[in-house]
């Protein structure tokens, strides 16, 4: 079974030979947009600072060489900038003629197109989040016509995407703090739900997924999420919204969790057995030999303050224990035991 037959089933819950993974040997290749935009690569400034430009225009500042770092500056300081402002022209498909080599490169992986975001993450950042949630509630004209003109810019992205080849695009949207949502679910409800759902829709008439990174505890919104469309959610802490709870919203719909055994909780353990013993728990209740799971890892142990080792064992747990195989042994055992159903 190639890479890509892989995710596919387990996108559809029908029983992949393995659990999928994006480390060691990945089942996923990574395609990205060539277009011209504001971006600049990151430059040391004065001391430990660091400064880019993003491809909005947005500045963003660090203060190590490896971390994300924040916004910190958007481009949009003023609501009339709009009116001026010239977006990242993403409708060439000649920028997307790393999708083709990627392909080449991968023919049997998962190849996911690389997006900047959905209208929300893009948008706080261009106004900066504070502003920008003051406005979604005192300015309903300038953030209609903002998220307007920014789902145009996605939509021709997914299309040139979806032209050349990928299997699914992915994007971030961090909507969650550790303890709730950035913004009321019902204010979700109606303003972003129905664009999630345009552009999901789109994606899936063209044929591909849509997977989504998010942070935070955003359990208030998984359902919405699910009924727009989203194929995949990525978290890097789970246990935030607890394995139990995440298993609960499989059971209504084919929803894929793609995550790394929690780096905020678990791996700061730094406890084999622990760290074992999750990713045994996420396998046997999330992935459950029939899909609905890919296992994760985390790229940047730098920033989370951890030696390489304590993921590694989370990985080789995630190797040994998820083959579909062993969920067969188990099941055919449970059949055979008295009182079992054959």
């Amino acid at each position: 079974m190639t890479s890509k037959e892989i995710v596919l089933r387990t996108l559809e819950y029908s029983g992949p030979d393995r659990v999928a993974r994006s480390f060691g040997e990945s089942d996923f290749g990574r395609a990205k947009c060539s277009a011209q935009t504001h971006a600049t690569e990151w430059k040391k400034g004065d001391g430990d600072r660091w400064e880019r430009t993003d491809e909005w225009g947005n500045t963003w500042a660090r203060i190590d060489p490896t971390s994300k770092g924040e916004v910190v500056r958007g481009v949009l300081e003023n609501i009339s900038s709009l009116d001026d402002y010239e977006f990242p022209d993403y409708s060439r498909p000649d920028d997307y003629a790393d999708v083709v080599r990627t392909r080449s490169r991968y023919p049997d992986k998962w190849i996911i197109g690389g997006m900047p975001g959905f209208t929300f993450n893009i948008a706080r950042k261009m106004r900066k989040l504070e502003q920008y949630l003051m406005d979604l509630l005192l300015e309903p004209d300038f953030i209609r016509e903002f998220h307007d003109r920014l789902d145009e810019v996605l939509a021709a992205m997914i299309r040139n995407y979806a032209a050349a080849g990928v299997d699914s695009v992915m994007f971030p949207e961090d909507w969650g703090t550790q303890t709730q949502t950035l913004i009321s679910p019902a204010l979700w409800e109606r303003e972003f739900f129905p664009r999630f759902q345009k552009l999901c829709g789109l994606a899936h008439d063209l044929g591909i997924k849509v997977f989504m990174h998010s942070c935070g505890r955003i359990g208030a919104i998984i359902p919405g999420l699910m009924e727009a469309g989203i194929d995949v959610l990525q978290f890097d802490q789970p246990d935030l919204h607890g394995i139990d709870t995440l298993a609960s919203y499989q059971k209504n719909g084919r929803i894929t969790f793609w995550c790394p055994v929690d780096i905020q909780k678990t791996l700061q353990q730094r406890d084999e057995a622990v760290i074992r013993a999750k990713a045994r728990e996420m396998l046997d209740k999330l992935w459950r030999g029939r899909g609905g799971f890919i296992a994760g890892y985390y790229s940047d142990n730098v920033s989370i303050g951890l030696d390489p080792r304590w993921q590694d064992y989370a990985c080789d747990e995630f190797e040994t224990y998820g083959t579909r195989s062993r969920y067969i042994r188990a099941d055919d055992s449970v059949n055979r035991a008295p009182g079992g159903t054959a």
